[in-house]
């Protein structure tokens, strides 16, 4: 028998964050509490135990849980994340376009669409959902946290669904742009490139490998300046890092590019150093309205167009 998740979260959104949830898998823990600091060594059972007395840690019924609780499988338990000492990332995003049913935004550089690892509340979705107050806000796809440009949002759950479709359906036009190394005589693009792409032995990385291609994107040269190249990059697919893996397999890897082709060690970022890839464009046909939707981004790149 399926069990229904309850209508609301447990616990309202706190800043800007929304709680985290947890299955209680089979066990034979003595007490939710016991569990909570097994499975999550990283906080300390005083932290917990501070949490738990606050009551900020409840059950998907709001029912708290205290320390003495016993353990109780299948249930799952509520509790906010918090991280200590988060490092802020001196760039602000723009919201482009909002009304009842989307936000378009510009994403700046250095920030991560959700929270992640060391990231909560500088995370696009924490910041938008703290300054705008809007506890449903969704992303309806994500972008690497080095690229900058546009992220759709969905502001309503009822129509959240329509709007999702647009993306695994290909009925969204997807425009990117970025600058590349070039060399005069040497470097060329072909039209359309084509490949599979599969996960690397490094969780970070994506790799090519022979076979069925899996991943297709459009590319155009739209300048040339200084050993340098603006690509307008088209992707008909949506793989992980496609564009970048893309770029790298044709001997131009996107500048600054963090990842590829050499994988940087966390907590190298550069402010100043801002990878060179642009989410550009979006446009689609509003699925609830009709309507011809298209944002553009208004930033810039070492490169722009002729």
């Amino acid at each position: 028998m399926t069990r229904r998740r309850p209508p609301r979260m447990p616990l309202p959104t706190r800043e800007g964050v929304g709680p985290s949830c947890i299955g209680l898998p089979h066990g034979t823990w003595p007490t939710i509490a016991e569990f909570l600091i097994e499975r999550f060594p990283v906080i300390t059972p005083q932290a917990w135990m501070e949490r738990i007395e606050a009551g900020e840690v409840v059950d998907e019924h709001c029912v708290p849980v205290t320390a003495t609780r016993r353990y109780q499988s299948p249930l799952r338990v509520y509790y906010y994340r918090t991280l200590d000492g988060e490092a802020s990332i001196p760039f602000e995003e723009e919201v482009v376009f909002q009304d009842d049913q989307l936000l378009v935004v510009d994403k700046p550089p250095f920030v991560p669409v959700t929270p992640k690892g060391k990231y909560l509340k500088e995370s696009l979705l924490v910041r938008l959902k703290r300054k705008l107050g809007l506890d449903d806000l969704v992303p309806l796809h994500r972008i690497d946290r080095s690229t900058s440009g546009l992220v759709l949002f969905s502001v309503k759950p009822a129509t959240r669904g329509a709007y999702q479709s647009l993306f695994p359906e290909r009925r969204i036009a997807k425009h990117y742009e970025a600058v590349v190394p070039w060399q005069e005589g040497v470097s060329s693009v072909p039209e359309v490139y084509r490949s599979r792409l599969v996960d690397d032995d490094h969780f970070m990385r994506v790799r090519e490998e022979p076979g069925e291609p899996n991943s297709e994107t459009r590319i155009e040269v739209l300048n040339v300046q200084d050993g340098l190249a603006l690509l307008r990059l088209s992707p008909i697919t949506g793989r992980r890092h496609q564009l970048r893996v893309h770029c790298l397999a044709l001997g131009m890897p996107i500048v600054n590019d963090p990842i590829y082709p050499v994988l940087l060690p966390e907590g190298a970022d550069d402010f100043a150093r801002p990878m060179q890839l642009l989410a550009r464009s979006l446009s689609f046909a509003d699925p609830v309205t009709g309507s011809l939707r298209s944002f553009a981004s208004r930033r810039s790149l070492l490169l722009t167009p002729k």
